[in-house]
């Protein structure tokens, strides 16, 4: 099962039996929010259900019970023998003590929980007894595509979400290739605020403890978009500035490949501890630009910088982004972006500043809001496509001395 299929044949179907009210909310607080768990909660005691309860095509079923009450513990002893080896089945319990522990292992419980339950340990509980479901096959690395900035405003967050949007609805498959988006500014991300989502990734929280970040644990800390995008994207902390132990984010990274067709990382332009073993993960690496002579500057210095660094990794390209070439005009035209930054040049992406507004607005795709726009058509040329590369085939550029540009002939 892959995580951010939608397909209700391919989700996991979590079965809770509770009559407590504050638990009930728990568990939708925990599992309601994905798109890939088929939550059905059951209104009730064991000791009413346990010769009832539908676990069919369950993936785990979760029994909220009075350990102290003879009848709820008649009532799970009938629900085990009914289902048997499968599916597993989770006690979660107030009262706790040696007896309930012997007694619970005599029947084969899969594991139990002590109340007050924290929804961390609960997602982990479901994921470990669940971890020898048949069927469960490892899928094909994820293709990942990484954008790097090389200067800050230059329309990254922008590129990276409508590259997410055509990859999750690329053609010549039957269903949709399961598609996420990682915001990897922790600390500033934008993602999930242009598409009006929540953000719920939560490093503190698995920091302690990193064996402790899973499928499942990962499937909590997803948002979805209405589309179908999964997105991994952290509240916002404007007032702090912490570095998270590294193996905690190539962890969640590594765990985020392995479950998705395709990954698009948004990356921060501050270079963290982790930021080279992203890279070299990546198949498409995309340093973007604005059509300024700083900006491709610091992309050409970028391009130096990563190919010294990652050596035989990905070859980084340049998107120049916003562009405009107009009739006598003195800007900066495409010859002098071929000039300046030779074959690492991957091309331009149009400016239509109005429509890009407008989508961030209001958390839409840009073609849900001009279909066929320019700016969208590009994107899926060069970045999509296979554009990159046939870029500079058959161009020629002459020298920059009009406007004086230096960093043609700069060292990286």
């Amino acid at each position: 099962m892959r995580i951010g299929s939608a397909s209700s044949s391919e989700k996991t179907r979590v079965v809770i039996l509770t009559a407590d009210g504050a638990f009930n909310a728990l568990a939708r607080a925990t599992f309601g929010v994905s798109g890939a768990i088929d939550l059905v909660i059951v209104n009730g005691s064991v000791a009413e259900q346990g010769n009832t309860l539908d676990t069919e095509d369950a993936s785990v079923v979760i029994v909220d019970l009075d350990a102290g009450s003879n009848a709820q513990m008649a009532g799970l002893a009938r629900l085990m023998a009914r289902v048997g080896e499968w599916p597993p089945v989770i006690a979660a319990t107030q009262l706790f003590d040696e007896t309930v522990a012997r007694t619970l292992l005599q029947m084969r419980i899969a594991d139990f929980l002590v109340k007050p339950i924290n929804p961390v340990d609960l997602v982990r509980a479901c994921a470990r007894v669940t971890k020898s479901q048949k069927g469960e096959t490892s899928s094909a690395e994820a293709q990942i595509y990484t954008f790097l900035p090389a200067v800050g405003g230059a329309g990254v967050t922008t590129l990276a979400v409508q590259t997410a949007i055509l990859l999750l609805n690329s053609s010549g498959r039957r269903t949709k290739p399961t598609t996420c988006l990682v915001d990897l500014n922790f600390q500033h991300g934008a993602v999930a605020d242009y598409l009006d989502l929540e953000p719920r990734l939560n490093l503190a929280e698995i920091e302690p403890r990193p064996d402790r970040l899973d499928r499942q644990l990962l499937e909590v800390m997803l948002s979805y978009h209405a589309s179908g995008l999964a997105v991994v994207a952290a509240p916002h902390r404007p007032a702090e500035m912490r570095l998270f132990d590294p193996d905690v984010v190539t962890r969640l990274l590594d765990l985020v490949s392995t479950h998705f067709d395709y990954v698009v990382f948004d990356m921060p332009r501050t270079w963290f501890s982790w930021t080279d073993s992203v890279l070299l993960g990546s198949n498409k690496l995309f340093i973007v630009s604005e059509t300024t002579v700083p900006a491709l500057r610091h992309a050409k210095e970028l391009v130096g910088a990563v190919k010294e660094r990652l050596g035989g990794g990905p070859k980084p390209q340049v998107i120049v982004n916003r562009f405009e070439q107009r009739l006598f005009s003195a800007g900066l035209r495409r010859t002098d972006l071929e000039q300046t930054l030779g074959d690492a040049f991957a091309g331009t992406i149009p400016n239509d500043y109005a429509l890009v507004r407008e989508a961030i607005d209001r958390g839409l795709p840009l073609d849900e809001i001009k279909p066929g726009n320019k700016i969208t058509a590009q994107i899926k040329k060069l970045i999509v496509n296979g554009g990159v590369g046939n870029a500079m085939a058959g161009k020629s550029a002459p020298l920059l001395k009009k406007l004086n540009l230096s960093i043609a002939n700069e060292r990286m």
